[in-house]
């Protein structure tokens, strides 16, 4: 349950948003600029920050949508617990919901999305909406609150949060190696992330101590060896269906089992499907018929 003083912030914040004129959320701003410029007369406000209420029984974790990503990794790391957000120094909990990119790990770990059980977001006309429940396991109604994950904002501007929690793990290695990743993937048990840069890959075993070194040594049996951590991701992100072998400029990185990429140079990608452009419109339409909503903004351009 929400406290009174969080309570209060979700309502000044509602307010602050109000029901009129283009408004949008700021927080880090670490990932401001993916699916387009904000339009420039467009009214920036704050979501309430802070840690609402955390029972590590529950594994669940009630947060304001203006908290940065490393101070909810504080908290939970003391309660030997995380969340299956991108932990991205300056950004806010809220805004890596918004912007819906997994991090490395979503081979092993699961989707974001798979992290919000519960919003409190603000309507296009100043209202606050509850979607979602606070348990692990709510199946009624329709999974509102997960629509709102990769939607930039420009269906809801979300106050605060209930997130699943997981367990840390024990241990956790990093391997590096001119290994085969398919190879690789359909011999270890479970790996937490394999990334493939078309010559080398790199492989994040996490889990018992026991049975990392055990996944470890099967990895080092293939090619790979220690490493102290992923390589730089770079800048851009598409479905990995769209690299191509031949003439593709600069370098790539394929997130092994996703059906993400990340490459250095953008390319033009295909239009998206015209089901697909129609389903985006009907649902702007019916959460946001003004437009006022993080005008500018475009999922569908989001790379």
């Amino acid at each position: 349950m929400a406290s009174r003083e969080a309570g209060e912030e979700l309502e000044s914040f509602a307010a602050e948003v109000g029901s009129g004129g283009p408004v949008a959320v700021v927080g880090g701003r670490t990932r401001w600029e993916v699916g387009g410029a904000c339009q420039e007369e467009t009214r920036l406000v704050r979501a309430p920050a802070g840690v609402r209420g955390f029972d590590p029984a529950d594994m669940t974790i009630r947060v304001g949508a203006g908290t940065p990503v490393t101070e909810l990794d504080a908290v939970l790391a003391e309660a030997g617990q995380r969340v299956n957000l991108p932990l991205l120094p300056g950004a806010t909990v809220g805004g890596l919901l918004a912007v819906g990119r997994d991090d490395v790990h979503a081979l092993g770990r699961g989707r974001l999305r798979d992290a919000l059980l519960e919003a409190v977001y603000v309507a296009d006309d100043g209202r606050l909406v509850t979607a979602g429940g606070p348990t692990v396991k709510n199946v009624s109604g329709f999974d509102l609150c997960r629509l709102l994950v990769g939607s930039l904002g420009t269906l809801g501007l979300v106050g605060e949060v209930i997130l699943r929690t997981w367990p840390r793990p024990l241990g956790q290695q990093w391997l590096v190696g001119p290994c085969d990743p398919v190879e690789l993937r359909r011999r270890l048990f479970s790996p937490s992330s394999i990334l493939w840069d078309g010559h080398t890959v790199w492989v994040h075993l996490e889990g018992h101590e026991s049975d990392v070194e055990a996944e470890a040594e099967l990895a080092r049996s293939l090619g790979c060896s220690p490493a102290d951590g992923p390589p730089p991701l770079p800048a851009h992100r598409v479905p990995t269906g769209e690299l191509k072998a031949d003439g593709f400029p600069g370098s790539y990185l394929v997130q092994v089992g996703t059906g993400s990429a990340y490459v250095s140079e953008p390319f033009p990608l295909p239009e998206p499907d015209p089901a697909v452009v129609a389903l985006h419109q009907r649902l702007k339409a019916q959460f946001d018929p003004g437009g006022r909503l993080n005008p500018g903004r475009d999922p569908l351009a989001a790379s």
